[in-house]
């Protein structure tokens, strides 16, 4: 299913969305313009990477990122000829955890980031305030990196991309909003069909498929494939969060089943 709308208005502008978004946008643009050693330097000097973390407390830990472990992050990089070692830096190990999710490796990757972010982030900022919500989501990237990292802990494979805290701005509609009305196109084949559901079923079946493929993968190394645990650590965290600040705020009026 691929949402592209939803039937839940925010009462104030998205300020805080629209300029993660147009930031993603401008860091993608500007990669472009980087050669093939550049993006690869950028995205593992940028990126997330698990086994780092043990160099936070073993500086002696050494890591190494050879090219072909980015090799899937975009069309831009091809295999080069070069090992990437990485010193045991701790302010850049801890500022990768913010600065891999503003880095894609591709159009399709930074689209589908910024689309669920344009439908879902704007209730959710206006739920927050503007900066509640910008904290929310830079810590709730941060959560899914160490979920992330929890699952993969020797992994040197560079993770980058907003999916993580777009995750949690996902979590946090689906147990404020779950009855407000998704438009969504399910794919048959050729065949595309418009179907408007609830939140809960959109979001639910978003969450269990990343479970499913998270466990069917759990212990494979995916040579720079998609992060399944990021996307439930973070979905889990904005949804926890979210059902605090629902239980000291009161929760909103949720759109009506069905539309006029």
């Amino acid at each position: 299913m691929l949402p592209y709308a939803d039937d839940n208005p925010a009462d104030g502008p998205p300020v805080m969305t629209i300029g993660l978004i147009l930031l993603n946008l401008f860091i993608f643009l500007m990669g472009l313009r980087l050669d093939e050693r550049q993006l690869f330097e950028l995205h593992v000097n940028n990126g997330f990477i698990p086994a780092r973390i043990e160099q936070l407390f073993d500086p002696t830990v050494e890591v190494a990122v050879p090219a072909n472990a980015v090799l899937r992050f975009g069309p831009h990089i091809k295999h080069l000829p070069i090992m990437l070692p990485l010193p045991p830096n701790r302010g850049q190990i801890l500022l990768t955890l913010v600065t891999c999710q503003f880095l894609h490796g591709g159009w399709m990757h930074l689209l589908g980031n910024m689309l669920f972010l344009y439908i879902f982030g704007n209730n959710v900022e206006d739920r927050l305030g503007h900066l509640a919500y910008l904290l929310f989501y830079l810590v709730g990237g941060i959560a899914a990196m160490l979920a992330h990292y929890l699952v993969n802990p020797v992994s040197v494979i560079p993770t980058i991309g907003a999916s993580g805290a777009v995750a949690t701005i996902l979590g946090a509609y689906a147990v404020t909003w779950p009855h407000s009305r998704i438009h969504t196109i399910l794919p048959l084949g050729i065949i595309f069909i418009p179907l408007q559901l609830p939140a809960y079923l959109v979001l639910g079946f978003w969450f269990g498929s990343q479970l499913l493929d998270g466990w069917l993968k759990w212990g494979v190394d995916l040579g720079g494939g998609v992060a399944f645990f990021a996307h439930v650590g973070g979905f889990i965290f904005g949804a926890a969060v979210m059902a605090l600040v629902n239980q000291i705020k009161g929760s909103p009026m949720n759109p009506r089943l069905t539309t006029e």
